[in-house]
């Protein structure tokens, strides 16, 4: 079987090094060229710092390439709230083995993208900043990007303001360029990516691989949880259960059949309370082409077992 060539950006992070557990778990089926780090949950010298010392922690031989330190047109709002100062909560890596790239993340993206046979899909996990600007400065890299499939944005209710996920509302100006773009895009938006979560009882299969990574990814996830029940959300039992959220944005390229969704016009909202909103034209009110692959749901047990299988993979791989 021919894998599938992918650049991965993010921003890790705990549900990003989740991200990367599953991706890098399934390089049989996931061709990884290449991963760029945004500034998004925390800053750039750490999101880039945690890339490369968790990729290095597991194995992974990839280039990491620095992205751009701040969004096009704001100042940078981190999350460390919710992922901790560091950005993986109170877990901590051995010093990476894997440098910077020598190369910026655009000049890296630009040039794995015109010089692949295939075309690339990118997964992006954190604003998309570094993406804009790559499609802003090379309009030519266009042709040759198969999909975009981001976690990002929300058709109903947001997680940063009323209106507005995380991702979409650090840079909407981002999200704006690349929706317009032409490319094809998938939205793992809020909508999908709450029903994406496991429970505190499933999360504690994790210690049962019984491995150094199997705990670190378990103090992970449960920081995540801890950080969760302090933010205040009228979702019943939002706090009770852990949101993978970055995860959908892999898992739907290796089963896209456990998600469903349908094509929508997407427009971004730039100004305002309503900054950073993903307005979905359900009804075609605004009679324009569809330009997003919106998810709305998952089968979530098959979701779940994905993840366990990935974590015990990495483990394994670790202990060999």
């Amino acid at each position: 079987m021919t894998r599938l060539p992918i650049i991965i950006d993010t921003d890790p992070g705990i549900d990003d090094a989740m991200m990367l557990t599953l991706a890098f778990a399934n390089d049989d089926v996931l061709d990884i060229r290449l991963v760029t780090t945004c500034a998004g949950n925390i800053p750039q010298a750490k999101t880039n710092y945690n890339a490369r010392a968790f990729l290095s922690y597991i194995g992974a031989d990839v280039e990491v390439a620095r992205g751009l330190e701040q969004p096009i047109f704001r100042e940078l709002e981190v999350a460390e709230d919710i992922h901790g100062e560091s950005g993986f909560g109170n877990v901590s890596f051995p010093d990476p083995t894997l440098p910077i790239s020598e190369r910026p993340a655009i000049s890296a993206m630009l040039d794995t993208i015109m010089n692949s046979k295939e075309k690339i899909t990118i997964v992006a996990t954190g604003p998309l900043t570094n993406i804009a600007a790559l499609l802003l400065a090379h309009p030519e890299v266009k042709s040759n990007i198969q999909q975009i499939s981001w976690m990002g944005g929300a058709a109903v209710g947001g997680n940063m303001s009323p209106f507005a996920e995380f991702n979409a509302y650090v840079d909407p100006h981002a999200v704006e360029i690349v929706f317009r773009s032409g490319i094809p895009i998938v939205m793992s938006g809020l909508d999908v990516t709450h029903k994406a979560y496991v429970t505190p009882a499933e999360a504690k299969r994790i210690l049962e691989i019984r491995t150094a990574f199997a705990e670190k990814s378990y103090q992970l996830v449960t920081f995540y949880l801890d950080a969760i029940k302090k933010t205040p959300f009228d979702e019943e039992n939002y706090d009770q259960v852990l949101h993978f959220h970055d995860v959908c944005a892999v898992k739907y390229l290796l089963k896209p059949e456990l998600f469903r969704g349908k094509d929508y016009y997407v427009k971004v909202s730039l100004e305002g309370i309503t900054s950073g909103a993903t307005v979905v034209d359900y009804r075609n009110r605004m009679e324009k082409e569809p330009n997003v692959h919106v998810l709305h749901s998952v089968q979530r047990e098959a979701f779940v077992e994905a993840f366990m299988k990935a974590v015990k993979h990495i483990s394994d791989k670790l202990q060999k």
